[in-house]
Order: C-alpha cells, then sequence, then structure tokens
C-alpha cells in the first residue's frame, strides 16, 4: 500500500503544464486532488469561452490520473479584485496586465484558502518558475526554460504564499513536458497553450473592451501639435503600438512607421511618431509603485540590479531608489523601449526574483 506524503492540491485548467504537474506528484507518492476553477461567466454562452472543453480536458487527465477533481467557482471573486481593476487601468489610460492580478488574488489567494478547506498541505500551479529557500526565508527562481519562465507574472508572491506552494515543472523546459505528456499517454499532451485574457480567453478585445468602458474619439497628434488624424478612444492603443493607427502612407512624411508615442487622458489625445527608436520611445528613468519585495532582506538604497518592463524582455541593469513607503524611482544604464504605465517593472538579481510594482509614469 503506496503511503502519501502530503495532500497537493494542483491547479489544473486543462492545460499540458498543469496535467504533467499533476501526475509528476502521484509518481511521487502524493495524496493528490485536482481543483479546477471557473472564474467568469458574463458571456458563457460566447463561442469563443473555452472554459468547458477546459473541464472536459481536466476531467480526463483526472480520471487518467485517478485522483479526485473539485470543481468552485470564483467568478464574484474575479470581478471584484481582478476585473474591476483591470477596467479602472484601463480608464486611467494604462495598460494593465490582468495575469499578475490574477496570481496575487485568485491563484495563490481563494484558491489556497478553497484548497485548505480540502485538506490541501500544499497547493501546486503549472508554472515554470522555482521555490529556493535561503535562512529561513523562500525566494522565487526563474524557471530552468528561459522561453517559458513566469517569474515575471509571480513576482506579487508573499513569503506566506511561497511557503505552501510548488512549482513541480519549474525545472523542465516546454518541450520536455510535452514529450513526457506524450509518453505518458496524456490526451492534451499537444493542446496549444492558453492565450487572451487571464481567465476570460482569446477574444476581440475592441469589441469586449466596448462592453465596459465608453469610448471617447479624439484627436491623433505628432509631438509638435500637428493633428494628423481621430483615434477611436484611447483605451485601444498602449505605448509602442504600431498596427491600426490608420495614418500611414501621408505625402508630408517619411516611409517610415508610425508608432504610439503617448496617451494624453485629460486633452483625450494620442500622441504618434514615425520611427521604431523615436525618443519618446526610449527612456531611462520611470517612477513605479505598489511595490512588493518576495524577501526582507532587500532593505537599502539605492539597489543596484536588473529589471525588466514587459514580460517578453531581457532584464537590464538598473539603480533603485525610495521616494516614499511604496514608491520607487528606477533609473537604467541603457533606455529601454516602449516603457508602458500600468504595466509590471519586476527586479531580478541574477536567476532570483527580487519583486516588482506597476510603473506610473516615465521621465523624459
Amino acid at each position: 500500500m503506496t503511503h502519501f506524503k502530503k495532500r497537493i492540491i494542483v491547479a489544473m485548467s486543462g492545460g499540458v503544464d498543469s496535467s504533467v504537474t499533476a501526475w509528476l506528484l502521484k509518481e511521487q507518492g502524493h495524496d493528490v486532488h485536482g481543483l479546477f476553477m471557473k472564474n467568469w461567466e458574463e458571456d458563457d454562452t460566447e463561442s469563443y469561452c473555452a472554459a468547458e472543453q477546459d473541464l472536459a480536458d481536466v476531467e480526463s487527465v483526472c480520471n487518467q490520473l485517478s485522483i479526485p477533481l473539485h470543481v468552485v467557482n470564483f467568478s464574484v471573486e474575479y470581478w471584484d479584485n481582478v476585473f474591476e481593476h483591470f477596467l479602472a487601468s484601463y480608464r486611467q489610460g494604462h495598460t494593465p496586465n490582468p495575469d499578475i492580478l490574477c496570481n496575487k488574488e485568485i491563484k495563490f489567494k481563494v484558491f489556497w484558502q478553497h484548497a485548505k478547506q480540502l485538506g490541501a498541505e500544499l497547493m501546486a500551479t503549472g508554472h515554470y518558475c522555482q521555490r529556493e529557500q535561503q535562512d529561513k526565508e523562500f525566494l522565487l527562481a526563474k524557471g530552468h526554460d528561459d522561453n517559458k519562465d513566469q517569474s515575471y507574472f509571480l513576482y506579487t508572491l508573499t513569503q506566506e504564499q511561497l511557503a505552501h506552494s510548488i512549482f513541480p515543472i519549474g525545472h523542465l523546459t516546454k518541450p520536455d513536458v510535452r514529450a513526457l505528456a506524450n509518453k505518458i499517454g496524456l490526451a492534451n499532451h499537444a493542446k496549444k497553450d492558453s492565450v487572451g485574457i487571464c481567465f476570460i480567453g482569446k477574444r476581440k478585445f475592441r469589441e469586449f473592451l466596448e462592453r465596459y468602458i465608453q469610448n471617447e474619439p479624439g484627436p491623433i497628434e505628432t509631438p509638435a501639435g500637428q493633428v494628423i488624424g481621430q483615434h477611436d478612444g484611447l483605451m485601444y492603443y498602449t505605448i509602442g503600438q504600431r498596427a491600426g493607427l490608420k495614418i500611414g502612407g501621408r505625402k508630408d512624411a517619411n516611409a517610415d512607421p508610425w508608432y504610439v508615442l503617448d496617451k494624453q487622458l485629460a486633452r483625450k489625445t494620442l500622441i504618434v511618431g514615425q520611427g521604431h527608436n523615436h525618443p519618446y520611445l526610449l527612456t531611462k528613468k520611470l517612477v513605479c509603485n505598489d511595490v512588493h519585495w518576495i524577501s526582507s532582506q532587500l532593505t537599502t538604497y539605492p539597489k543596484a540590479c536588473h529589471a525588466k518592463t514587459r514580460y517578453r524582455q531581457k532584464e537590464a541593469a538598473c539603480h533603485i531608489a525610495q521616494i516614499d513607503n511604496n514608491t520607487y524611482a528606477v533609473e537604467f544604464q541603457e533606455p529601454q523601449w516602449a516603457v508602458t504605465p500600468g504595466q509590471s517593472i519586476v527586479f531580478y538579481q541574477q536567476t532570483i526574483c527580487l519583486g516588482g510594482g506597476i510603473i506610473q509614469h516615465v521621465i523624459r
């Protein structure tokens, strides 16, 4: 008779990563349970709502692995603690990252509260990151797969959350995980990775936002103040955006592509300019707030480390200076491209994720 080591609840999404996570833990002899979260109900009748298919995939995997499956609905918590903040950020003219707030408020908060009610000692997710321990503190380290590392999305984790969270595939690469899923015969071994808004999925973003935020058209201007077009609403654009501006081929301009440089909310004005390396798109300084440090050891400033201002980016050397309790100025050694208010800046020391915050504005 197998001696179960620990009861571990796995956050199962229907994807290959969480499925392999559950298999690995079962192989280690743990008492593994799957937990599927339904967090969005607003438009379940629409064709792109994939929750039903995801649940079917989870049921299939749990049956194959002979582990119990629990299904829970966190739609109210998601709406109140994630989606309302997502909309508020767009109304400010910012571009938020809902995945980060989703991890903070849902996956590692209400999920864990529910898992504890099911007798869990630990919770596990299919994130590509690793947990390390130094003295009495837990550290969040990058995943082994540089191309899939997800520590950027987990910088809000607290010591208490890390203490009961494990990441069983963090030492593997994505091809390793798919190959393993194929080898053990998981039906979803070739399933594509999920895309789109956390728990809401892929959809026509402009139409989706229009349901919740009134669009206010306004002028498109150059930095010199020349009006060269009309935009449909600032919420549809983000810093560095190139597609969808509808201002190409002007007789009074060269052939360089146009980019969004700035959004001036008070004037409802979109500022655009030509060239990927337009001076407005390059900045060495920014201010961030709502900063969270994973370890309490980070206490002296200015602090030299590395940071990135978007997920698909290499970390760049920077210095952090504290302005007040929760606001920091960050100066990079080299200019960074298209730094965007509302996005997160995440700090690293080699492979360790130190924490991060929300970008408020750039200093040109």
